[in-house]
This record gives structure tokens, sequence and C-alpha cells, in this order.
């Protein structure tokens, strides 16, 4: 369980994250959402050790993230950034190596080469496995480092705006990808989105921010609706149910 306790953070003057405690179970895909600012990818790094807080604590299985050691924690939480910069000429095998750092410290052995093998296959990559990063598009690159992520085999992966740049068809991809990732047993998705109905068809929970603070949480169901619409992102639309699922439509 990833368990967040009054945690904290600003810049500046600015309070980015306010007070925000939350569990999170082993388990599904968990979707953040929340307009521009409101404090998401913030506490995506304060989780995962990239940004200290200024006040609270955040637990991984009950080891605080600030004083359990890299190598540990990594075995138990994966991250994947907005931004990655990662040398051009890097085929997706060796980036995908990237992920089992953790476990065999540069020394790769038979197990590791299967698992890179294995998260390659999974984003369905294998194809091009030795194709360099600079070769490939940007759905391509993405699902590389996805790939990286799941060869890691952490229990928890983070995930921060990760269709940014993506066309539909590409979001789509990367979002069953990340359904597949949460359906595997133990394994758990935290993923930063900014569509509504992407996380409303994905995701077994919504964790919604404003203003650094969580202002919802639960299943879609529960989240969805034209409070959130017109409170929390400003837009005028209807919620409707299509297939058991909520679906947001904008006004035009």
């Amino acid at each position: 369980m990833i368990e967040i306790d009054k945690v904290c953070k600003r810049y500046g003057d600015t309070l980015v994250v306010d007070t925000v405690s939350l569990a999170i179970p082993r388990g599904g895909v968990v979707g953040i959402v929340g307009p521009n600012g409101a404090g998401k990818s913030t506490l995506l790094s304060v989780i995962s050790r990239l940004m200290k807080s200024d006040s609270g604590r955040v637990l991984v299985d009950g080891l605080d993230v600030t004083k359990t050691p890299g190598r540990e924690l990594a075995r138990r939480l994966s991250v994947m950034r907005q931004e990655n910069h990662v040398a051009a000429r890097l085929t997706i095998r060796d980036l995908v190596a990237f992920g089992r750092f953790p476990h065999n410290r540069g020394r790769p052995n038979r197990d590791d080469q299967e698992r890179v093998a294995a998260a390659i296959a999974f984003v369905g990559l294998d194809a091009m496995a030795d194709r360099f990063l600079d070769q490939l598009s940007g759905g391509q690159r993405q699902r590389a480092f996805v790939a990286m992520a799941l060869a890691q085999d952490a229990d928890y992966a983070l995930f921060d705006e990760p269709l940014n740049n993506l066309d539909i068809h590409h979001a789509v991809s990367m979002m069953r990808l990340f359904r597949r990732m949460g359906d595997q047993p133990g394994k758990t998705v935290v993923i930063v989105l900014h569509d509504l109905n992407i996380a409303a068809t994905y995701a077994d929970r919504i964790i919604v921010m404003q203003n650094g603070r969580v202002v919802g949480d639960g299943a879609p169901s529960e989240v969805i609706n034209g409070r959130l619409l017109s409170e929390v992102f400003r837009v005028e639309g209807d919620v409707i149910e299509i297939d058991g699922r909520r679906v947001v439509s904008v006004a035009p």
C-alpha cells in the first residue's frame, strides 16, 4: 500500500500540494485528474522521491520513501516522468535493460534478459527491439519507456501524463497496456491524466485534485458528474452513461 500522510509542498510562496492524505492499496489502475496547476505531477514526484515534501510523509509498504535505500525502493516503485532524456543511440533493448538495474546492479543474467524480452513483447515492440530510439515514432518511444518500467518489476508503477503528444490511437493503445499491467496480480498502476473519458474508461479509481487538494476520490461512477465539470474543470456539459460507463459530453 502507498500511504500519503498530510503531504504539503510549496514552490516559493505558492502551496502546490496542500495537506494531502491518501491510501492506495495494491491492485488495479488509479487515475489522478484535475486542471492545470492542481498539483497532480508534484504529488506524484513526492510519492516517487523525485521531490522532497515540505511536510508529511509517504510510505510504500510501510517504508518511508525519504529513508529507504534507493535500490530497495526501486524494487517496489517505478516512475515514468513527463520528460525522458536519454541518449538517442540507445536501442529499445538497451533502454528496457536499465529497468533491471535495481536487481542486477549492471550485471545482467539470463533471467534479466528474459524479463527484458518479455517486457518488450508485452508492449508490442519485439519486432524492433534492436532499433535505436531516434528511429521510433513518438508512440513507439513512449511504449519503450513503459517497457522499461515494466521490466523493473515493481509492485507500483507511476506514470506522469504518459499520453502527452500522442494521438487518440496511440493514447488508447497506451491505456490498454496500463490496464493490462494493472490486471496483473499484485500490480498497481497510478497515472496522471487530463482526459476524463480516458480516466473513466480505464481506471478503477479516480482521484480529483484542485488547488493542491483532493476534492474527489472514488470509482468513476461516483466521481464523474456535473459538479466535477462545472466546479473543478469550469466547463458546461453533460455526463451520460454508455454501456455502464460515464462519458463526458462538453457543451459547444
